[in-house]
């Protein structure tokens, strides 16, 4: 089973586990929108990705985390999530793809990340895929760290 873990918004990734192996990880792929030069995700793509993907697997789950506004935030970045949000919905429910959602407290929780920075899911990470670390050896690379726990959490608590 191909199981798609994804840390969605501009910033985020998506990460491709095949039965408990990681295929690969990506940032998530954008491209710039408009003249203030702001990024959106590139939905053409993430298509790509999930085609090349899941070419011949038939059994394939996505896995979103499912996170909402949090206080502070301004309108103009929650709509810009919102619509990145929008977007990856979209392409999984064209491409007849199963869609699952994790709360952030859910994954963080099982592999004791809640109140930790957000740097320890890439020591997370290490410690369960050593051979990836060079994959995620950048700070900025935390958001490729949280689509693996995300992908690697369902892929344990997932029974069907």
């Amino acid at each position: 089973m191909i199981i798609i873990g994804i840390d969605p918004g501009v910033s985020g990734a998506i990460c491709i586990l095949n039965n408990g192996i990681i295929v690969d990880v990506y940032e998530m792929p954008t491209m710039i929108d408009g003249k203030k030069n702001k990024k959106q995700v590139n939905g053409a793509e993430v298509v790509n990705i999930f085609l090349k993907e899941i070419e011949n697997e038939k059994n394939t789950k996505v896995v979103i985390e499912h996170v909402n506004a949090m206080p502070g935030q301004g309108v103009t970045s929650m709509f810009n999530f919102g619509q990145s949000f929008g977007v990856i919905k979209g392409i999984c429910s064209a491409l007849r793809l199963p869609i699952n959602f994790i709360r952030p407290t859910k994954w963080k929780k099982h592999y004791n990340l809640i109140g930790s920075d957000k740097d320890a899911s890439r020591t997370k990470v290490i410690e369960l895929f050593p051979d990836i670390s060079s994959k995620i050896s950048r700070k900025k690379d935390s958001n490729k760290a949280d689509a693996i726990l995300i992908a690697k959490y369902f892929e344990e608590i997932d029974k069907n």
